[in-house]
């Protein structure tokens, strides 16, 4: 039927990486940071009871917010790619990652990998000091994408995973082609996975070009069939015959849109209706919601995609998908390039940046796509870099998927077309906004019903020099260093261009 298993990637254990990141429990302050940033899901939090048997080199600390358990930073050696980025991001005064050898610790680390997968997942939510929404407590969730074959160092599937974190149990993906459709559904392993109860993202890559009619056409199979078991629920709450089940049915209809809520009234109704014999009066409705359980639970729909798909090629598709007003969520992994087919130009590339078909430098601006899904007024925009404030990005996704209504979240990707070192690529996402390249902000559509302000700047005013971040880009450098005069003049250009964005923003969000 065109299904594969998901959840194989673990089975690879490619063991390329020539470092890895060895863990110093001394130095460490627990801010899981390292963990949300790495690329390919191998590096997690573990959380073990204080007394429990491990083996002799699991090391640990007490875990700080949560009395009675030890914590640990866990490798999977063999899945790493060796990025480095983890050990650049550590905020720790002293780093408590060093890129060690594989060599030297692959034997130890990987005993020790098994055993932390074989550790109780994390109760976020009885966790004091594990908020799910912070980007500590989001690290305890399972990634439910994992071992990728993207680039080492990647700057789009860190944002991919932290997505499937928060929300993998109940997700549908609809992926366009491109870099995150490869690394995403390359035969014949699959990244996505599944958590302790089986549950994972659904996840299907379209065309190029239709991506988000695909990801619509999903979200709309799935409205009419909620719709209709919505029905049949309202039947069950009339006629049912014990008080409990009419109670459990009308504690469906009123949490059927919240994603929680719908989690639990879903498990409780299944639990009483699965219970119906053939003598109930209800059994043959009860039958008929059960084979539709799957619709139970609020799903939570993605259309996923680079710039080339949601800036070019897809625009069409998508600007058409967000008027519609329809409960999904897209995401634009941000690269400025067409990555995954050689280093294209796209309508995100901005002027003076070299790429095929831009060769001297492109002489148009970048498309504000954000502010153009903005103009509709009922859309959620926000535009990320986690490598900045990740914090801001976690909130983005909260926000946007709790919106019931169209939401676009676009992301900065640092890529390996961008001529940088990828070990830095989170730092290189935060010199982006602290020159003023790129810009923070959340565009939420409810805040209107309360008489605020729906768009909120939520980066500072520029404070690096812009100049000298084009200059450790070789898309940029390499221009400056063949045709000196025009790069000097696209690159003045390129950075009045960033100023009137942020001048328009600012003034949006009431601060000028």
């Amino acid at each position: 039927d065109g299904s594969v298993p998901t959840g194989t990637t673990q089975y690879e254990k490619r063991g390329v990486a020539v470092l890895v990141p060895k863990w110093n429990a001394e130095k460490c302050i627990q801010c899981n940071q390292c963990s949300f940033v790495c690329p390919h899901a191998c590096l997690r939090p573990a959380v073990v009871a204080e007394g429990t048997d491990k083996p002799a080199t699991f090391e640990t600390k007490a875990m700080v917010g949560n009395k009675g358990y030890e914590y640990r930073m866990q490798v999977s050696p063999l899945d790493c790619m060796g990025c480095g980025v983890c050990a650049n991001v550590c905020p720790a005064k002293e780093k408590a990652l060093e890129m060690v050898p594989l060599a030297s610790i692959v034997d130890n680390e990987t005993v020790n990998y098994e055993y932390s997968e074989t550790l109780p997942e994390v109760n976020v939510s009885a966790c004091p000091g594990c908020k799910p929404t912070t980007v500590k407590g989001s690290q305890f969730n399972k990634p439910l994408f994992e071992f990728s074959g993207a680039c080492a160092g990647c700057g789009e599937t860190p944002y991919v995973k932290v997505i499937t974190q928060m929300f993998g149990d109940r997700m549908i993906v609809a992926n366009a082609t491109g870099c995150s459709s490869i690394y995403g559904g390359s035969a014949p392993t699959c990244p996505y996975t599944v958590n302790k109860d089986g549950h994972g993202p659904a996840w299907a890559n379209s065309l190029f070009e239709d991506n988000a009619e695909f990801g619509y056409g999903m979200n709309l199979a799935y409205a009419q069939r909620r719709a209709a078991v919505a029905e049949k629920i309202e039947k069950l709450a009339e006629n049912a015959c014990k008080q409990e089940v009419k109670d459990a049915a009308n504690n469906w209809l009123a949490n059927r849109k919240d994603a929680e809520g719908s989690k639990k009234a879903s498990a409780e109704l299944v639990s009483l209706i699965s219970k119906c014999d053939e003598s109930c009066p209800v059994y043959d409705l009860a039958q008929e919601i059960l084979k539709d359980k799957d619709c139970l639970v609020k799903k939570s729909i993605w259309i996923f995609g680079g710039d080339g798909w949601a800036y070019d090629i897809g625009y069409g598709g998508l600007d058409h998908v967000l008027a519609c007003g329809e409960d999904v969520n897209v995401l634009v992994l941000d690269t400025e390039v067409y990555s995954n087919t050689g280093g294209q130009s796209s309508k995100s590339t901005p002027t003076g940046s070299v790429a095929k078909f831009a060769a001297a430098g492109k002489r148009t601006k970048k498309k504000d796509l954000g502010m153009m899904a903005m103009s509709y007024g009922y859309v959620y925009v926000a535009q990320c870099s986690m490598g900045s404030n990740k914090q801001q990005f976690l909130n983005a996704i909260v926000e946007a998927e709790k919106y019931d209504g169209p939401s676009l979240v676009i992301c900065y990707a640092p890529c390996i077309n961008h001529g940088i070192n990828m070990t830095k690529s989170q730092e290189e996402e935060k010199k982006a906004v602290d020159c003023g390249y790129w810009q923070l902000y959340r565009y939420n559509p409810t805040l209107l019903d309360e008489g605020k302000n729906p768009f909120s700047l939520d980066s500072k005013d520029p404070t690096a020099d812009y100049q000298e971040f084009l200059a450790g880009e070789t898309r940029y450098a390499s221009l400056k260093k063949t045709q000196p005069a025009i790069a000097d003049a696209l690159f003045a250009k390129t950075e009045a261009d960033s100023k009137a964005r942020l001048a328009s923003y600012k003034k949006l969000a009431g601060k000028e």
